[in-house]
């Protein structure tokens, strides 16, 4: 219930609201995978355009994907990832690359 604090001097009334503790939404890591296909260009330009980096850390998950097989290119609440990689893919098949993204939640930092 909530309480009321009586404010005789300004005649004013004010109730206390509980405190609400919002949750923040899960995050998604993006995941990127390498191919023997998809040029090194694309994979930068990708970066750049869809997911906001700049051009040297582009080159850097370029070559960390290049050399390890998978890297993050991003990290987004579910919807935003989704789209991203949905726009991603769609740009992959219209230049005739097999270029390949995925998704898995974060971990929890508790």
């Amino acid at each position: 219930m909530p309480e009321f604090e009586d404010d005789a001097e300004a005649g004013v009334i004010t109730r206390t609201r509980p405190d609400k503790k919002v949750q923040r939404p899960r995050l998604y890591k993006v995941l990127m995978h390498n191919d023997d296909y998809t040029t090194r260009d694309f994979v930068v330009w990708v970066l750049q355009t869809i997911f906001r980096k700049s051009e040297n850390e582009a080159v850097r998950v370029m070559l960390h994907v290049h050399h390890n097989g998978v890297g993050v290119a991003g990290l987004y609440t579910r919807e935003v990832a989704e789209t991203k990689i949905a726009k991603t893919e769609r740009l992959a098949r219209e230049n005739e690359f097999p270029l390949k993204l995925t998704m898995e939640p974060e971990e929890d930092a508790d």
